[in-house]
């Protein structure tokens, strides 16, 4: 299934039932029931969109997963799903920042694995080891690993992801999104050069975060 609709498909049931909820208040004059209504319903097709986006993509260059403020930039030894030393992009998302999550660097989908955890809010450090998330784990062509990981926060209480094991993807296509406020991680091989700065503004598929080595 693609996922390039300009309102991402999971958005449609919250878009219809506040839609519904609007017109029930306007029918019954309840004007101020039914502006509420109607701002919910704006909120739920901003939140949802799916914007197109485009890159200068150049040799080794990743690009960022996901729009929203780089919260952290560090390097961090890992034991686990990928294992060494790697520099890691922690990027938070608030709910006005579109939601869905792109590919960071073309390459195979070697693992996928989700981790039941708990809500607390995404721009606290800890939110990345205890809160849910699913990790995706990305091998390129000359064996190089990028871990991306969609961390759920405060108020998202739903991951999803569209991609699978085994498939082939590319550089900048879609692969998931995460419901009402969350953070997502990208973890690259330690000799990466990094270009982000923290604190600043990134957006999913067209803002590049650093090169490969």
């Amino acid at each position: 299934m693609k996922h390039n609709s300009i309102i991402a498909y999971e958005g449609f049931p919250f878009i219809i039932l506040s839609l519904v909820f609007t017109v029930f208040a306007a029918f019954f004059g309840i004007p101020w029931l039914t502006l509420s209504l109607a701002a919910i319903t704006i909120f739920m097709i901003c939140f949802f969109r799916n914007p197109e986006r485009t890159f200068q993509d150049e040799d080794k260059l990743v690009i960022c997963p996901a729009d929203g403020k780089v919260i952290g930039i560090e390097e961090v030894d890992l034991q686990g799903t990928i294992t060494g030393r790697f520099k890691k992009i922690s990027i938070f998302m608030n709910v006005f920042n579109v939601h869905v999550n792109r590919f960071p660097y073309g390459g195979v989908i070697e693992k996928i694995q989700y981790h039941k955890g708990k809500f607390l809010s995404a721009n606290l450090d800890k939110a990345s080891a205890e809160n849910e998330r699913n990790e995706v784990l990305i091998r390129t062509k000359d064996g190089r690993a990028i871990w991306t990981v969609q961390i759920a926060g405060l108020i998202a209480r739903r991951i999803v992801c569209w991609t699978s094991e085994g498939a082939a993807v590319n550089k900048g296509e879609r692969f998931g999104l995460i419901r009402f406020g969350s953070r997502v991680e990208v973890f690259l091989p330690a000799d990466s050069r990094i270009i982000v700065n923290l604190n600043d503004k990134v957006r999913a598929g067209q803002t590049p975060l650093g090169y490969l080595p």
